[in-house]
């Protein structure tokens, strides 16, 4: 009798894990699939994602710059209207005042006129200073009135300017060289102001000292006393000298009537 082989239990184990194999990765294939196609649509799902914060993020920060542009345009027109509304106002202002403005320039000649009689008038009744030069300013100022080309502005501000230099001595210390009548004769003095207090002067040769007296409108000669303030006035004057106190005879105010 002929005996059957059996097969050994190592080749039945490896026949039964081969079947099983096919047969698990036959069930394991389609999962595997399914997961594939799932991690493909999550990640097609996060580019999505990712696409569509960027694109926000975007959006987001042009918002926040366009908003900032209309706050500093807010900011903007509102200082916009206020220059408006000062404009509007100067405007009108001017329009007002150029209702008046033919009326004024009829009105500035002849009120040119009545001050340059009266910085005349003002010259001619002051202490004697310089006389030559302030009759060629009023001269001049009077030949801008009498002029047709020159603006009534113009005429206006030249009168202006001659009352600007009349105050402006009053507040100064000067000297100058100058010939004057004493006693009869003409000589060659050096003249001391101090504002429109004192007008005194000094020969060239020191021997004589004098002042103007506005009762008498004449040259009286000073004590001998007198003599070196009027230098060392004449030395300050020139800055020759640190201005300092001076002794000099000053006229008593006069009382207005």
């Amino acid at each position: 009798m002929r005996l059957m082989k059996i097969p050994s239990i190592t080749k039945i184990l490896a026949l039964f894990i081969f079947v099983s194999s096919i047969s698990l990765n036959s069930q394991v294939e389609p999962v595997l699939q399914e997961n594939k196609v799932r991690a493909d649509n999550a990640a097609a799902s996060q580019v999505k994602i990712d696409s569509a914060q960027t694109k926000t993020d975007k959006d987001a920060s042009e918002y926040k710059g366009v908003t900032k542009q209309i706050e500093g345009l807010k900011v903007y027109n509102a200082q916009k209207k206020k220059q408006i509304r000062r404009q509007i106002a100067r405007m009108e202002e001017i329009e007002e005042t150029m209702k008046y403005a033919a009326v004024l320039q009829r009105q500035i000649p002849p009120l040119s006129r009545r001050m340059h009689e009266g910085l005349s008038k003002f010259v001619e009744l002051d202490l004697p200073f310089r006389k030559g030069e302030r009759t060629e300013r009023l001269q001049f100022i009077k030949d801008a009135l009498d002029n047709p080309t020159v603006s009534p502005a113009e005429k206006l501000r030249q009168v202006l300017e001659g009352f600007n230099v009349e105050a402006e001595y009053g507040r100064k210390i000067d000297t100058y060289k100058d010939t004057i009548i004493i006693d009869g004769q003409d000589r060659e003095v050096n003249i001391l102001r101090v504002g429109r207090m004192v007008l005194a002067y000094q020969t060239t040769d020191l021997d004589e000292t004098g002042i103007w007296n506005k009762e008498t409108n004449s040259w009286e000669s000073l004590p001998g006393r007198y003599q070196r303030p009027v230098r060392d006035g004449i030395s300050m004057a020139k800055k020759l000298k640190t201005v300092d106190m001076l002794e000099l005879p000053i006229p008593a105010a006069e009382v207005i009537q």
